[in-house]
């Protein structure tokens, strides 16, 4: 009797194993099957679009702004347009001014901020999509001017752009440093500001790093330099009104084929910024 019963219990864990196991596959197979059925309901949602309107600031070379031809060209539109030939889109490009980003958004103006938009210090602020490039603040002088390090900025005249990353950063992490300058003056944008220190009525211009590159390439790479040290290190990614997680899907989908195909190589080498670009890296 004992050998039955203990047959029969065999026979039982045996079932229950198998049940088990069946159960772990089917798991398996829906964990697999999760980011397809994401990828097809953000999809699902966005069905009948047409078109993607992104807004840029069409003063921030290399990312976007404005060719000899008088076309809004960079970076970040030559990007913007091939998601769109992926799907089918026509790609409006939207001039914004800066300080008016968030009202174009959350308004519906435009769809998107796609122009070397910093992530850090604004997570909770939009939707993200992933990072693309890595990026720096960093500071520029007249090579001739004598300043070769932070402390030699005491008593400085300052530009930075407003609304921009770097002037976050000289208002929150690197206050202490933005309280030795004379005057932190802020621009519209960095043609501006460039002017204004060609003409020495700025001491230096607190940039990002990829748009510090673009001007002292284009105004002659003689005339101005980069100092060693960094203000800060940051992200750049496509913000999306807050929530709107079904077109930053999409946008993420596409940019990573783009970066699997060789695309988003391409436009960066053509743009100078091979080495900050972290896409498919």
């Amino acid at each position: 009797m004992k050998r039955k019963i203990a047959g029969l219990a065999l026979v039982s864990a045996l079932a229950v194993s198998v049940l088990a196991g069946c159960g772990s596959q089917e798991t398996a197979d829906t964990g697999s099957a999760a980011g397809s059925s994401t990828e097809e309901s953000a999809r699902d949602i966005e069905a009948d679009r047409t078109t993607l309107i992104v807004g840029f600031d069409a003063n921030y070379p290399p990312y976007g702004y404005m060719d000899d031809d008088g076309e809004y060209t960079g970076f970040d539109l030559e990007l913007a347009q091939a998601v769109c030939d992926l799907e089918g889109w026509e790609l409006t490009k939207q001039p914004i001014n800066w300080d008016s980003k968030d009202m174009e958004l959350n308004s519906g103006n435009i769809d998107c901020i796609w122009n070397g938009f910093t992530i850090n210090g604004r997570e909770d602020d939009y939707t993200w999509s992933e990072p693309y490039v890595d990026n720096s603040q960093v500071i520029v002088v007249k090579a001739d001017s004598g300043i070769t390090t932070f402390d030699d900025l005491a008593g400085a005249v300052v530009g930075v752009q407003k609304a921009s990353a770097a002037l976050d950063v000289l208002e929150g992490d690197q206050k202490e440093l933005s309280d030795t300058f004379d005057k932190l003056e802020q621009f519209s944008d960095y043609n501006v500001a460039f002017t204004e220190l060609e003409a020495s009525s700025l001491d230096a211009l607190a940039i990002d790093i990829g748009v510090a590159k673009y001007q002292i390439e284009s105004r002659g790479s003689d005339k101005y330099v980069m100092l060693d040290e960094t203000l800060n290190s940051e992200q750049y990614g496509v913000g999306f009104k807050l929530g709107n997680e079904s077109l930053r899907d999409i946008i993420n989908e596409d940019l990573e084929k783009l970066a699997e195909d060789g695309t988003v190589s391409e436009l960066a080498e053509k743009y100078d910024i091979a080495d900050m670009v972290i896409l498919g890296k």
